[in-house]
């Protein structure tokens, strides 16, 4: 039975680490340190070290990895491998080399496309009509290793980023159960990424999800599903914060930002091309609710243009 070391931290992780208790013997989970989390800020563990402490597993955080004995501690440890999924950290040369056969990493999008921290976004904000997880021999490059197996999975019209990642989630714990045994084993040996069709996948800002109304409506209705639930889609109207939670493509046209139509089918704006027509919605302040009720205590004009 494999000794293997696990390194996740978010919810995203939970299934890979599920993957690993059933193919050998967990001798240790490393997850980020415990932060303070709500409006309480009360400590609480993540997802990945609650299993871990439910399971009697041992537990790492160390604060840094690089410079540090931390390397020493892994090795002594004697992994035959270890496995990260959204750790949270770069790992340096020498945590790469402590494990007998490296470390490996469940990386969520179909590699060398959305390499970094947010492939899951980018997938669906771009457009891609395909995802995927790759499991991944990890070097020091960024999502640069060579891939071990891959599993794709079909970008639907509806999917956001959260259904789109409990998807993935899942996909990578078997991807893990059904390659990781075989590469222990010799039998699957890391392919060299190609060097074209590389595409980065940045780390998601809170302005990312702004919606600017001269790009077409097609790509306001991706960014508006690929940046749910976090940063979400918004605009101001007369000054405050309006969130969309809900959006259409229509094929209304006008001068980006005109109100084209606003009843109990939504509420219409015009985009660069085509238009969005907003089914729920939600004012600073106020609870999330449908257009139409929006609108019943919010008169908009057809014509005014009351976005910025």
């Amino acid at each position: 039975m494999p000794r293997i070391v696990f390194m996740g931290t978010p919810q995203f992780a939970v299934k890979s680490l599920e993957a690993c208790l059933s193919l050998g013997d967990v001798v240790a989970v490393v997850t980020q340190p415990d932060k303070p989390r709500g409006r309480g800020q009360e400590v609480s563990f993540s997802p990945v070290k609650q299993l871990a402490v439910d399971k009697g597993l041992t537990v790492l955080q160390p604060v840094k990895l690089r410079g540090t004995s931390f390397a020493s501690e892994l090795a002594a440890l004697k992994p035959d491998v270890a496995v990260v999924t959204a750790y949270g950290k770069i790992l340096p040369k020498d945590v790469l080399e402590a494990p007998a056969h490296g470390c490996v990493n469940v990386h969520a999008s179909l590699l060398p496309r959305f390499r970094g921290a947010a492939p899951i976004q980018w997938a669906i904000a771009e457009g891609d009509e395909k995802t995927g997880v790759c499991l991944m021999q990890m070097d020091e490059g960024m999502d640069t290793g060579g891939v071990i197996d891959r599993a794709e999975l079909p970008i639907g019209p509806k999917d956001t980023s959260a259904s789109l990642h409990d998807a993935l989630s899942v996909l990578g714990g078997e991807v893990l159960k059904r390659a990781l045994p075989r590469y222990l084993a010799g039998e699957l040996k890391p392919v060299p990424q190609p060097t074209e069709g590389v595409v980065m996948a940045p780390m998601i800002r809170k302005e990312d999800g702004a919606l600017d109304f001269s790009k077409p409506a097609v790509v306001l209705e991706r960014r508006l599903r690929a940046f749910t639930p976090w940063p979400g889609a918004f605009t101001t109207l007369d000054g405050a914060l309006f969130k969309v939670h809900a959006a259409t493509v229509g094929a209304g046209h006008g001068a980006p930002g005109t109100v084209l139509s606003a009843g109990a089918q939504g509420l219409e704006v015009a985009c660069g091309a085509g238009s969005l027509v907003m089914t729920s919605v939600q004012l600073e302040g106020k609870r999330v609710m449908t257009a139409q009720e929006f609108l019943a205590g919010k008169k908009l004009a057809v014509g005014s243009t009351p976005f910025r």
